[in-house]
């Protein structure tokens, strides 16, 4: 991470490929380091370096000012300035956009916490590192994901949340879902049928909300009234940023059945139902036929 942020502190906005050559030039990186590969066939350097670019980008110590485009910020040159002997991944964690979406954190179960916590551990049993690597890979992606629909456009980031419930298995059996955010929109941002005859209907809030910003009960309050005002009695309000203690009192307090989906359950979500990503690379993973041998 330190040579990421050397290169970049000149200032210059550079594109992925030409950061990474110039990181292994200023490291001295010899073609012999250069020729060690992974499984994938991915060069192993510049898998490290791609890494320690990811870790700097949730930091908000390096910023992509357009898509495969890398530039340092004032946390990054901060950031070099304060760590002249190096910066690791306890460097970041003092920073709170990166503990916004430290994998720890994204993970409910605290047996994958502690898988996580055991990344570094050279004891690891091979599976293992494996199910830890895919663990990190999913928080990496769940961060651009979030990032992605929070830079863009409110109407975009509606349609989103509709396709998602489509590929959840919502829709009926005409897969009707639409966007109907909007001026005159009456508090509800979507519509989906939740039976196959479509007898019965879901209404849709989404808030494309910073993540550091926290919905209110009264949020949730107008979002029941818009609910009331069609005669529905189930809705989902999904945000990219989270709900306060208060909101998700009052959702579960309330009869009208509303469903409350967070930042970090969207994208996880997202990620199951494969909407918004693709698949990048398959593993295969063998053993010894026991049968085989008998």
């Amino acid at each position: 991470m330190h040579p990421v942020l050397r290169v970049l502190s000149d200032g210059r906005t550079r594109t992925r490929r030409d950061l990474i050559a110039e990181v292994l030039d200023e490291e001295k990186i010899s073609d012999a380091q250069r020729a060690v590969l992974l499984a994938s066939g991915q060069s192993s350097a510049e898998n490290r370096i791609g890494w320690a670019m990811s870790g700097l980008t949730r930091a908000a110590a390096v910023t992509k000012p357009e898509r495969g485009r890398f530039t340092i910020t004032d946390v990054g040159k901060q950031l070099l300035a304060a760590n002249p002997g190096g910066v690791t991944k306890s460097t970041l964690r003092a920073i709170p956009a990166y503990n916004d979406y430290e994998p720890q954190r994204q993970t409910a179960s605290a047996s994958t916490a502690t898988s996580l916590r055991m990344i570094e551990d050279p004891e690891l049993d091979p599976t293992e590192q494996i199910e830890t690597g895919i663990e990190l890979l999913r928080s990496d992606v769940a961060a651009d994901l979030l990032k992605r629909l929070q830079d863009r456009h409110p109407d975009f980031f509606e349609e989103a949340v509709v396709k998602l419930l489509l590929a959840m298995g919502y829709g009926g059996a005409e897969n009707r879902g639409r966007r109907i955010g909007g001026t005159g929109d009456g508090g509800v941002d979507g519509v989906i049928d939740q039976d196959a005859l479509g007898l019965d209907q879901i209404y849709i809030q989404a808030k494309r909300y910073a993540p550091e910003s926290t919905v209110g009960r009264e949020a949730i309050q107008s979002f029941v009234g818009a609910l009331a005002g069609r005669g529905a009695t189930r809705g989902v309000f999904i945000t990219t940023s989270r709900f306060s203690t208060q909101a998700l009192d009052y959702a579960q307090a309330i009869p009208t059945r509303i469903i409350l989906i967070d930042g970090k359950q969207l994208t996880s979500l997202m990620i199951r139902h494969s909407v918004g990503v693709q698949v990048a690379k398959v593993y295969t993973v063998v053993e010894v036929d026991e049968d085989f041998f008998e």
